[in-house]
């Protein structure tokens, strides 16, 4: 296997160029940056486009960006020679993925981890931005709105670089004591912004809720729907789905349609209904790449996502109920053959083709 789209780190260099050769001895590293899945080279789905939902610069500057403020708002030294170019340069970043979303008016949430992560926690919190981001905008927010909580949801884990590696990347099940200090990480992130100049009260008050649930099943307070902020209660939303489609030390990533399925387990109880449902119309629940097994027995690609009814796409046959692969692929669009549905995916951290 050959890669199709280029590797980079958190530093914008290329690890893998493209045509690179895929050994095992490759894939293993790769997977050891944290890598969920690559995409390969396939001369029968060439022709698939698989679009982005920010450029590579964007996301290259503005993983810079959160690092050097994530690490300003904890080291005061660094604090006082940075003020107040940290709330300035968050806008920024905020105002960025702003742009590269309103470009395209259709974009849809598609897998954010197709580049090495040596720091879960930048990644994290950009991808829970770019979710959020995306998610406001098609709710209507008005600019000032979609600023406020942009800042919000890129903020909403900062009190994390209080809590030690050691329990944060545990492998093994966490103690009861290890939870409760994961736990603090939401009132650490609020006492850290409330009173930070250039930074919303309001992206306080999300990193404070944003484990809050509607039943009141969350935490620090355990409050309920009324209580708990708008924004937080997208923020939560776009926090699950992000840690559950990554890889950690201690499970395998999920990918859209079971991380959806986990959501929809707490529809109405722990997650908004209204924007749970703004959430599926906009997710890749199958994501352009993918390769899948029909009820029928064919397997193919996904090629083309409709956005009326994201799970049923066009598909690319390549192999037919035998497994054998076909000399002359074809589109079947499970739009139209309703008797057809996705039955499986292969693999998890596995490829995608384009």
């Amino acid at each position: 296997m050959r890669l199709a789209k280029k590797i980079h780190n958190d530093e914008g260099v290329v690890l893998l160029a493209i045509d690179s050769e895929l050994t095992s001895g490759i894939i293993r590293k790769l997977h050891n940056h944290g890598l969920d899945y690559v995409y390969i080279q396939d001369a029968d789905t060439e022709d698939i486009v698989v679009k982005d939902i920010i450029t590579s610069e964007t996301r290259h500057k503005a993983l810079q960006e959160i690092q050097t403020g994530f690490r300003s708002l904890i080291d005061p030294q660094a604090q006082k020679k940075n003020y107040p170019l940290i709330g300035r340069s968050f806008s920024g970043v905020v105002d960025s993925i702003l742009n590269d979303i309103s470009s395209d008016p259709e974009v849809m949430i598609m897998l954010l981890n197709i580049n090495a992560k040596d720091q879960y926690l930048y990644h994290h919190s950009l991808n829970v931005c770019i979710y959020t981001l995306l998610l406001g905008k098609v709710h209507g927010y008005s600019t000032e709105e979609l600023h406020v909580l942009g800042i919000g949801s890129l903020l909403h884990d900062i009190g994390k670089i209080k809590i030690p590696n050691s329990i944060l990347s545990k492998p093994e099940r966490l103690t009861d004591m290890e939870y409760e200090e994961i736990k603090l990480h939401t009132e650490y992130g609020y006492k850290m912004l409330k009173d930070e100049p250039g930074i919303p009260l309001l992206a306080a008050h999300c990193a404070y809720q944003h484990h809050e649930r509607l039943n009141g099943s969350g935490y620090p307070r355990g409050i309920k729907e009324p209580e708990i902020h708008e924004y937080a209660k997208w923020i939560a939303i776009a926090d699950s789905y992000d840690a559950l489609t990554t890889s950690r030390v201690y499970r395998s990533a999920l990918l859209p349609h079971q991380a959806l399925e986990v959501l929809y387990a707490g529809y109405g109880t722990m997650y908004d209904k209204y924007m749970m449902e703004i959430f599926k119309s906009r997710v890749a629940i199958y994501p352009i790449g993918l390769t899948v097994i029909l009820s029928n027995g064919l397997k193919g690609v996904v090629v083309h996502i409709h956005k009326s009814i994201t799970q049923r796409p066009i598909i690319r046959i390549l192999y037919n109920e035998a497994g054998e692969r076909l000399d002359s692929p074809y589109d079947l669009d499970l739009l139209a053959h309703h008797s057809i549905v996705i039955a499986g995916v292969e693999g998890l951290n596995t490829h995608m083709h384009t």
